[in-house]
């Protein structure tokens, strides 16, 4: 997005400074023209003002630093520090602050909503769709470490009881972890049910169980008990079951590969 606009002050400089200054970015980032400049007057005294027009693009990654910061300061934190890393299709950004480790929550929710919030703020200029990520102190590779050892603990359980076991409801990001670790553990397998915000993953087994009544008694023993087929297992909540009605889940460019055929 291009800005536009002129400032008047007593000098070049003065008038360059005050364009900064409103337009909320270093100087190096803005255009200068300069449109007209104080005159000489007798004994060295200037007459009128300078004026200059500035020309600033504004980036999506700008337009996302600036909301970021903008709610930092609204949350009283001292010491923010923001830092911003272009990549292809997007930017991720690293903050800190006092006290803002404290706030983000055990599973990151206050960090993932300034993400969300941060993104609508930038891409409501155009159609091209800009990602932002956003890290404080490397929370999200502890936060996929530990969904990394959830996910390995329940497969495990699963395929000793045979079993499905649903995780709780986590965001597109986390279950996307979660079905990649899950597909790299044999004789388990993942998927996504529910709707937002309630949607979760389910990990089930692949294998058979066997049937151990037949095993230890034999099928042709007279008297012998035929097993009980296994009752499915509902992980649905009677509050979930009200949340039928399918909402568009959040777009995930996933590629192409083993990822792309998970139903996130």
């Amino acid at each position: 997005m291009k800005i536009t606009k002129e400032f008047t002050a007593k000098t070049v400089e003065e008038a360059k400074e005050a364009a900064a200054a409103e337009l909320g970015v270093a100087m190096e980032k803005i255009t200068f023209s300069i449109i007209e400049e104080p005159k000489k007057g007798l004994f060295g005294k200037t007459k009128g003002e300078a004026r200059v027009e500035a020309v600033y693009e504004e980036t999506k990654t700008d337009l996302a630093y600036k909301y970021i910061e903008s709610i930092l300061k609204k949350m009283n934190l001292e010491n923010i520090r923001i830092s911003a890393e272009n990549s292809d299709d997007g930017a991720k950004f690293e903050v800190t602050a006092d006290g803002f480790d404290e706030i983000i929550g055990k599973k990151g929710e206050l960090l993932d909503a300034l993400q969300y919030l941060a993104s609508l703020a930038c891409n409501k200029i155009d159609r091209d769709y800009f990602r932002v990520s956003l890290d404080s102190n490397g929370f999200r590779d502890r936060r996929k470490q530990q969904l990394e050892e959830l996910t390995r603990k329940i497969a495990a359980n699963v395929k000793k009881n045979g079993r499905t076991s649903a995780l709780e409801p986590m965001n597109p990001y986390e279950r996307r972890i979660v079905h990649a670790t899950a597909s790299e553990i044999e004789g388990v397998t993942s998927k996504s049910v529910g709707v937002e915000p309630y949607r979760k993953v389910l990990i089930s087994s692949t294998e058979r169980r066997e049937r151990k009544n037949d095993d230890r008694r034999g099928s042709g023993r007279k008297g012998g008990r035929r097993s009980r087929p296994e009752k499915s297992f509902d992980i649905t909540t009677s509050f979930e079951k009200d949340y039928k009605k399918p909402k568009p889940e959040d777009t995930l460019d996933l590629g192409s590969g083993l990822y792309s055929k998970i139903d996130i």
